[in-house]
């Protein structure tokens, strides 16, 4: 498969999960912000659009793009067979830093991780240049590149700024208009939150994965192509620290809950000052179990 058609096989299946989080009738963004989500030119995003058009997901006349119905699993573009995507080549990376195969300051041999991550080595080496803006490689003096690990000092630099990411999110999400998709969002997810505190006793361990989705709506509502990025790597660090350390997952997890649905109350009240300040709350106590989960590794 030629790599473009690859980029906009993945660029359509990008915007199905865009679509997927939006409410029947919603509108879409302009073609450059659809481009920030996607990762791809106008060029390939009218192609898409294009597509979603002729499924009946959306409708398209001029600049005007509406959503018609909820996307399904059928209408995902399949990729070929053996194909590494981008993203998934990001995540099984992370995957590999965030479980401490390798430690910190460990040199990386591409030809190795080419064999590793099943891909060719030109594009390892494009995935690494773009995965050092993240801090976590960098390049080497005489060649090569470096693996600078994940540490308690990485940790509290990415919750200082998940900080400031997210409290602007929150604000934003709270002058958000009627219409917004945000608003569909939150109530479904105040439905998943008090559904899983019923069930806490037996089914605290899904939380992670309600937590991702809570996150991923709240930034949502900000279309920034650097918070987008950064987002990324934000969201599977704070996702894998519920994997690094056991200790108290029940009680950390029913208490997660319970600030979530505090944000989601003031949201809904359109109190932005109460908002912020319930999601600074919830933030500190993210940062203080993450540093807990990395002293269980003895990195913190």
């Amino acid at each position: 498969m030629a790599r473009s058609d690859t980029r906009y096989r993945e660029a359509f299946n990008r915007l199905l999960d865009y679509c997927g989080g939006l409410a029947i009738g919603a509108s879409l963004p302009a073609e450059s912000a659809l481009c920030e989500t996607a990762g791809v030119s106008r060029t390939v995003i009218r192609r898409c659009l294009t597509r979603l058009r002729e499924q009946g997901v959306i409708a398209w006349e001029g600049r005007e793009k509406h959503l018609l119905r909820l996307p399904t699993a059928d209408d995902r573009i399949v990729l070929a067979e053996g194909t590494t995507t981008g993203a998934e080549l990001e995540q099984r990376f992370l995957d590999w830093v965030l479980r401490f195969d390798v430690p910190a300051n460990t040199p990386l041999s591409v030809a190795e991780l080419s064999r590793r991550f099943e891909v060719p080595q030109h594009e390892l080496k494009e995935f690494l240049a773009g995965l050092s803006r993240f801090g976590l490689v960098a390049r080497r003096r005489q060649g090569g590149w470096m693996l600078l690990g994940f540490t308690k000092e990485f940790a509290v630099e990415l919750s200082d700024f998940r900080q400031v990411i997210e409290l602007d999110a929150i604000s934003r999400a709270a002058e958000a208009p009627v219409g917004h998709p945000i608003w569909p969002r939150l109530a479904e997810l105040r439905r998943n939150h008090l559904a899983l505190g019923a069930q806490i006793e037996t089914e605290y361990h899904e939380f992670p994965k309600l937590d991702q989705r809570f996150h991923e709506a709240i930034n949502s509502v900000v279309h920034n192509r650097f918070a987008a990025e950064f987002q990324k790597v934000i969201s599977l660090i704070f996702h894998y620290h519920y994997m690094w350390d056991k200790t108290g997952e029940k009680a950390r997890n029913a208490a997660a809950i319970g600030e979530h649905l505090a944000i989601i109350d003031a949201l809904e009240a359109r109190d932005g000052p109460a908002a912020v300040a319930a999601a600074r709350q919830h933030l500190g106590t993210s940062t203080t179990t993450l540093l807990s989960s990395l002293r269980h590794h003895d990195l913190g």
